[in-house]
């Protein structure tokens, strides 16, 4: 299934010689991987045609010729000068994109200022440091039961105590101190509102989404991730949600 969306008008121009980008994007909607490419193509104001990868059956054939890995989020893109040319994975597809189309407020380019390279360096950081102190835990909590499921939240809330929550000092509300969205929150804002899909549907606990909003400056910028027109456009929590349970209900009864 394909669909073209449209961008909003942005600062600059997307266009090269002349020719504006034609941009495909495979991806689906239920993946946070993939989300975050979406969001960066939302934020950019850039128009795509978006191509729906089925994830809960074998890829067909052509997808694999895309992407041999048969994974999401994948893009092609031709815009005068580059012709057809695939990029795979979420992190690589959105810097690809961040860069190819600046927009200084998300993502600034190199050496647009003395201070650009330390921005971005922050923002992969931050990034880096979610990734690793933070979301590794988030499937051990989905699965885990009674208890344990409490004690795990409780050792993310701790997580984002010690390893987030300095990294967003003065943010404004999105990192950095700024007052738009920024790289770094497109690239964690997926696994953001899910926590707070599951933990409202009890995939999580209650208790880590109520100790996560009480961090003054998580909880700041978690409510402004979550209301970002980018991010909650193709995101249906309580579908997600309940594809998750189904999920881990089916893989316990496999493993019994």
């Amino acid at each position: 299934m394909s669909k073209t969306v449209n961008g909003h008008a942005s600062e600059g121009s997307s266009t090269t010689n002349g020719i504006s980008p034609k941009i495909t994007f495979y991806t689906s909607h239920l993946c946070p991987w993939a989300h975050r490419t979406a969001i960066t193509l939302r934020e950019l104001s850039l128009p795509y045609e978006e191509v729906i990868i089925p994830l809960d059956r074998p890829r067909e054939p052509w997808y694999l010729e895309i992407n041999p890995r048969g994974l999401v989020p994948s893009i092609r893109i031709s815009n005068g000068v580059l012709e057809d040319e695939i990029i795979s994975e979420s992190a690589i597809a959105s810097t690809f994109l961040a860069d190819t189309f600046p927009k200084s407020e998300f993502y600034p380019k190199s050496h647009e200022s003395p201070t650009s390279g330390l921005t971005r360096a922050r923002m992969a950081f931050f990034v880096d440091t979610w990734l690793t102190k933070v979301n590794t835990m988030m499937h051990s909590i989905l699965k885990a039961e009674g208890e344990e499921k409490e004690r795990l939240g409780k050792e993310l809330v701790d997580a984002v105590r010690k390893e987030i929550e300095p990294l967003l000092e003065g943010a404004g509300p999105f990192f950095g101190g700024s007052g738009v969205m920024t790289f770094a929150d497109a690239m964690t804002a997926p696994f953001v509102i899910r926590y707070r899909a599951f933990g409202e549907n009890g995939l999580m606990p209650a208790s880590m989404l109520k100790g996560l909003d009480a961090l003054p400056n998580y909880g700041k910028w978690s409510k402004a991730i979550c209301a970002q027109e980018s991010v909650t456009y193709v995101f249906d929590g309580p579908d997600i949600a309940k594809r998750m349970m189904d999920r881990i209900a089916k893989m316990k009864s496999e493993a019994n």
